[in-house]
C-alpha cells in the first residue's frame, strides 16, 4: 500500500499552519499492524503511520489516548499532528522524535512519571470511548467495580474471541472458570480507577537525548494501576530502575504479585488472538495455574 502523500502533506500543512512540501519518506520498520515512515521537507520531520481506510478508528483512538496522556503534563508523548483518510487509506501524523532505549536514568524517570500519571484517578473504571489493544477492539463501558470491569470488558471478550479463533473449548472453559472466581483476588483490595497507558511494553517506550522518557502507542483507560506494571514485566526490556523508582514513588499493594499473572493473561490472550498458535502454550500454562490457585 502506498500512502496518499498529497493528502498527508496537505493535512500537515493545515494542522501546522505552514505548507509542507514533502521531499523525503523513509520507511521505518518494527510495527506489526501498520506501516510507518519518517517524512520531511528539508526543515521539518514528522512520523506517519498508514494503513487501509478501515484503520481510521484505530488511529483516532491512538490520537485520543496520546492527547489524554499529554494533557496530564506528567509524561512525555509524541504530539499528534493529524489523522484522516486519503485515496489510498488512513493515516496518523505525529511529531517525529529521535528515541533511544531506556537506560538506568531514563528508566527511573519513567517509573516516577508513571506513578504520577496513575495518581490521576477518575470516578469509574473504563473510558469515555472504546478503543483498541493492538488491533483488537477494547470495550471500555465504565463501571464502578474493578473486578466486574476486568471480567466483563477484558477477560471474557478475549476468551470468546479465542474460542472463535480455534482455542479448544476445554481450555476456554477453564479460562471462564477464572472469570467466575476472580472476585477472590479482590476481597481486601479496592483499586482506584487510575489513568493507564494500557499497552506498556518496552517497545512502546524510549528516551530523548536529554534522558526524558517518552511513551507512545497507548490503549488508555482507567483501571487498576497494577495492570501497567504487569504488562511492563511481561515481555521484559525495562531496566530495573523503572520498577524501583515506581515503587519508591507509589508503593504497590502487598498482594500485587498474586494478581500479576491475571493481568498478564489478558495480554497473552490478546496476542493469541492477534498472532496465533505461538502464544497458545503460554496461555494454557497461565490459565491452568491461575485456576488452580483460585480453586484453593
Amino acid at each position: 500500500m502506498s500512502p496518499d502523500w498529497e493528502t498527508i502533506a496537505a493535512a500537515i500543512g493545515t494542522a501546522t499552519g505552514e505548507e509542507f512540501a514533502m521531499t523525503s519518506a523513509e520507511p521505518i520498520g518494527g510495527g506489526s499492524i501498520h506501516l510507518s515512515w519518517r517524512v520531511g521537507d528539508g526543515r521539518r520531520n514528522f512520523f506517519v503511520k498508514a494503513n487501509a481506510r478501515s484503520a481510521l478508528p484505530l488511529f483516532e483512538a491512538e490520537a485520543g489516548g496520546l492527547s489524554a496522556l499529554s494533557a496530564t503534563g506528567e509524561i512525555r508523548v509524541p504530539a499528534v499532528i493529524a489523522a484522516g483518510t486519503g485515496n489510498e487509506g488512513a493515516f496518523l501524523v505525529m511529531e517525529a522524535l529521535d528515541l533511544a532505549p531506556l537506560d538506568h536514568e531514563s528508566g527511573a524517570r519513567l517509573g516516577q512519571a508513571l506513578a504520577r500519571l496513575h495518581r490521576r484517578v477518575g470516578a469509574d473504571h473504563g473510558w469515555d470511548v472504546d478503543n483498541y489493544i493492538g488491533a483488537t477492539p477494547q470495550i471500555n463501558t465504565p463501571h464502578p467495580g474493578w473486578p466486574h470491569f476486568f471480567c466483563e470488558r477484558r477477560l471474557r471478550p478475549q476468551l470468546r474471541q479465542a474460542l472463535a479463533n480455534g482455542m479448544d473449548k476445554a481450555l476456554v472453559a477453564k479460562g471462564m472458570g477464572i472469570v467466575e472466581r476472580l472476585g477472590g483476588m479482590f476481597l481486601d483490595y479496592r483499586p482506584q480507577p487510575s489513568l493507564l497507558h494500557g499497552d506498556l511494553w518496552s517497545g512502546n517506550a524510549g528516551a530523548l537525548a536529554d534522558g526524558t522518557p517518552v511513551v507512545f502507542d497507548p490503549a488508555c483507560y482507567r483501571g487498576d494501576r497494577e495492570t501497567d506494571i504487569a504488562m511492563a514485566e511481561l515481555f521484559g526490556g525495562f531496566p530495573t530502575s523503572f520498577f524501583a523508582a515506581y515503587r519508591e514513588t507509589w508503593p504497590l499493594d502487598r498482594d500485587h504479585e498474586r494478581r500479576k499473572p491475571l493481568y498478564k493473561l489478558y495480554h497473552i490472550l490478546n496476542h493469541y488472538n492477534l498472532f496465533g498458535e505461538a502464544y497458545l502454550g503460554q496461555a494454557r500454562r497461565m490459565i491452568e495455574r491461575l485456576l488452580a490457585e483460585l480453586r484453593r
